[in-house]
């Protein structure tokens, strides 16, 4: 039996790459003109018919599956829209938060013009008032450069020699007397504030008519020196420059500057002057502008 041969029936060939090919055209095909035929029949027939019936059968059958297609997508739908419009959300928000940063710069730079704006109103409210020496014209100059330290007592102006600013010129702000020129470039000059250790300024008391020496005291406070213990000072005394008294001896600083308010007054039984501090009209670490007295003519 193992010897014996067994006859295999015969393959059956597989239809060739062609003839595939062409039964595919022709279902395609086929479904075309199926469509084509139904499209053009619905639109040709009834609103009312056999076929529309079929249409709505079809549709009442064809529901269910609908239904559970929608409900099966929509947790996708959901989480696609989710991303979408977190993805949208971040951007609006950088956007947002580069908007917020431009406003608020913007709202600094507005801020520090309005008050350059009535620094520069108060300088030329100074400069015109019947308190400005006669004798003197303004040199007005922006303030490039601040004291950059406690310790540190000047200023750099964007006016010089060329401009007509001179050694030892009195600056003025629209508050009131800020310090005097030390150093003279030709676009540039240093002003010595009245903080410093080296200041000091002939002063007059406005109510009293007494007068003093102002300078730096003991921790840095300005103080009015000199003013003897049976003479009265009282807080709220307003002091301007005392100026000058003999026409040989110039003060560097010309009558009725502003220069501050008395603050405290006190005493005590071995010295033989008032204790009087006074706080400076101006501000003198964030003055943006300042005027530098000069002569209208040349002192002989």
């Amino acid at each position: 039996m193992l010897a014996s041969s067994v006859q295999r029936s015969k393959p059956t060939p597989y239809p060739s790459k062609a003839r595939s090919a062409l039964i595919r055209r022709a279902v395609v095909v086929l479904l075309v003109i199926v469509a084509l035929a139904l499209i053009t029949i619905s639109f040709r027939s009834p609103t009312a018919g056999a076929l529309h019936d079929i249409q709505g059968a079809g549709s009442t059958a064809l529901r269910p599956f609908q239904i559970a297609a929608t409900r099966v997508a929509q947790p996708f739908r959901d989480a696609y829209d989710y991303f979408a419009n977190a993805s949208s959300a971040e951007s609006e928000n950088t956007v947002l938060k580069r908007r917020i940063a431009e406003l608020r710069l913007e709202v600094l730079h507005n801020r520090e013009l309005a008050i350059k704006a009535q620094q520069d109103e108060r300088l030329l409210h100074l400069e015109q008032g019947s308190r400005f020496p006669a004798d003197y014209q303004a040199v007005n100059a922006e303030v490039t450069s601040f004291p950059s330290g406690p310790f540190a007592h000047n200023i750099e102006i964007a006016a010089g020699s060329s401009s007509g600013v001179r050694l030892n010129s009195p600056v003025v702000s629209g508050d009131g007397l800020v310090g005097i020129v030390t150093n003279v470039e030709p676009q540039t000059a240093v002003v010595t504030l009245l903080t410093d250790p080296s200041t000091f300024v002939a002063a007059r008391d406005l109510q009293t008519q007494i007068r003093g020496m102002l300078h730096t005291g003991p921790g840095g406070t300005l103080i009015l020196d000199q003013v003897p213990k049976a003479l009265r000072v009282r807080v709220g005394d307003a002091l301007v420059t005392d100026g000058t008294h003999n026409a040989r001896y110039r003060d560097l600083y010309p009558y009725g500057i502003p220069i501050g308010r008395v603050s405290h007054v006190g005493a005590t039984d071995t010295a033989p002057f008032l204790q009087v501090q006074v706080t400076p009209f101006a501000n003198l670490g964030s003055t943006d502008v300042v005027g530098v007295l000069v002569p209208k003519k040349p002192h002989r």
